[in-house]
């Protein structure tokens, strides 16, 4: 199944969404950082997410089983490094009549009104398109209406059976325009991620240094 993200928050009315969002593409080292993010969802997020009740060893398995060179797998990080937001972009090879790939996203519940799900959305478009991809799957349960909101309003054609709907987005080819785009938004994340990885050793070694001083008598 695929999509969770972006119920609505008590706070989202107080907060503006930040003009640039660095997203950056996830390896296979970050499977740690994936298994963390994934477990901190409730259990009703784990619910919209993946389409049914999910426990923990499912959940492990699941990220054991991504497949880093045939899928996209995008991630937001904040200032400590934690994984606060992730889309999966699952290659889904001929199906509906050409190349398809399906989008799953996840969003911690501290960060929802932030329009980290949108981002992600757009930048899983961005990149399918410059994949070849020319069809965009979004699995949802009916009342995840955030999730089926963003898909309409891309103009996918939405189809509903019951509990579960199913949403369907033609993209436009890619261009050179979109080529380059996705260029400066991976350069400018891995910056982004570099920077926040320094500030987090040195406040480490600060965290060391102080707690080494308290020891003093």
């Amino acid at each position: 199944m695929a999509s969770d993200d972006t119920r609505p928050d008590p706070g989202a009315a107080t907060r503006r969404p930040p003009s640039w969002i660095p997203i950056r593409s996830l390896a296979p080292r970050h499977r740690p950082r994936i298994l963390a993010h994934l477990l901190a969802l409730p259990d009703a997020d784990r619910y919209l997410r993946f389409g049914q009740a999910t426990g923990d060893s499912q959940i492990a398995r699941y990220v054991d089983l991504l497949d880093f060179d045939r899928d996209e797998v995008f991630g937001i990080f904040n200032r400590r490094l934690e994984l606060v937001a992730m889309a999966h972009l699952a290659d889904l090879g001929g199906a509906h009549g050409g190349h398809a790939a399906e989008f799953g996203v996840s969003v911690l519940p501290r960060q929802r009104g932030r329009g980290l799900g949108q981002r992600l959305f757009d930048r899983a478009v961005l990149h399918a398109r410059n994949r070849h991809v020319d069809t965009l799957i979004i699995h949802a349960l009916s009342e995840n209406t955030p999730m089926l909101r963003i898909a309409h309003a891309a103009g996918a054609s939405v189809h509903r059976a019951g509990p579960d709907a199913e949403a369907v987005l033609k993209l436009t080819p890619e261009t050179l325009g979109t080529h380059l785009e996705a260029l400066l938004e991976s350069q400018a994340a891995e910056i982004d991620y570099g920077w926040k990885r320094q500030v987090r050793r040195v406040e480490d070694l600060l965290a060391v240094v102080g707690d080494s001083r308290d020891d003093r008598v």
